[in-house]
């Protein structure tokens, strides 16, 4: 059996099809981690990290240095199927204040794909606190549009709120078998997006400064191949 269909088997069958309501916008979750706002035709993701290779490298942690490029490639094609006017990242882009300067050819050539036609908004990070030349586009401590209000990191006692930071995984134990993934998190309030960045690590959704944030009944989404998977609070395992 899957990973996959270990998944779905603890899953909610009506699910439908990736489409969640918050606050009164209906949202679809791309199953590569961003999500679309069809109201506003707007594609928002979360925490690129991008240059985290380069960054561990210079501490003498060696990794492949490919982690840019893979991300990039999954917004570029998130991009391709929604096609959307604008595109909204959440914070923590970058993975410190000089990861910009660190961008190659290859990264900075698929950025400018990504941003063809398209208004690119960047909201301010931990990592990324300040305006980055490279990225072009525009830079915002936070973005309200809609009824609802986009930023980095989540506040305490916030609605109508979506938001980063924290990078969310959920983990399912079914027959015996773990799998953890990263997931959105929603209580049809709030929600917290996942990471996006190939090296981003995650935060289990039961841990409390997860579960914190929202009412006692919550979802995670866990993202999943070629679909997203619903997930009540109380099936998802804490970590050991």
């Amino acid at each position: 059996m899957t990973a996959c269909s270990e998944v779905a088997d603890a899953a909610d069958p009506s699910d439908a099809a990736g489409t969640i309501a918050l606050a009164g916008a209906e949202l679809r979750l791309d199953p590569a981690g961003g999500l679309f706002w069809p109201a506003e035709r707007m594609l928002i993701v979360a925490d690129l990290h991008l240059e985290k290779g380069s960054s561990f490298a210079a501490r003498g942690i060696a990794l492949p240095p490919y982690d840019s490029r893979a991300t990039l490639m999954l917004l570029a094609a998130m991009v391709e199927r929604w096609r959307p006017r604008a595109v909204v990242s959440l914070g923590d882009t970058l993975h410190d204040r000089r990861a910009g300067s660190r961008l190659g050819p290859a990264e900075r050539d698929l950025l400018a794909r990504i941003g063809h036609g398209r208004e690119m908004l960047w909201i301010a990070g931990n990592h990324d606190p300040d305006v980055v030349p490279e990225l072009g586009g525009v830079h915002l401590p936070e973005l309200a549009v809609g009824g609802l209000v986009l930023r980095h990191e989540p506040r305490a006692g916030a609605v109508r709120e979506i938001a980063g930071h924290l990078h969310p995984v959920a983990r399912v134990v079914r027959r015996g078998r773990a799998v953890r993934r990263r997931c959105f998190a929603t209580d049809g309030r709030r929600l917290v997006m996942p990471a996006l960045g190939a090296y981003a690590g995650g935060l289990n959704v039961r841990d409390r400064v997860l579960a914190g944030l929202f009412a006692p009944s919550f979802e995670a989404h866990l993202i999943g191949g070629a679909r997203t998977y619903r997930l009540a609070h109380h099936v998802c395992a804490p970590d050991r």
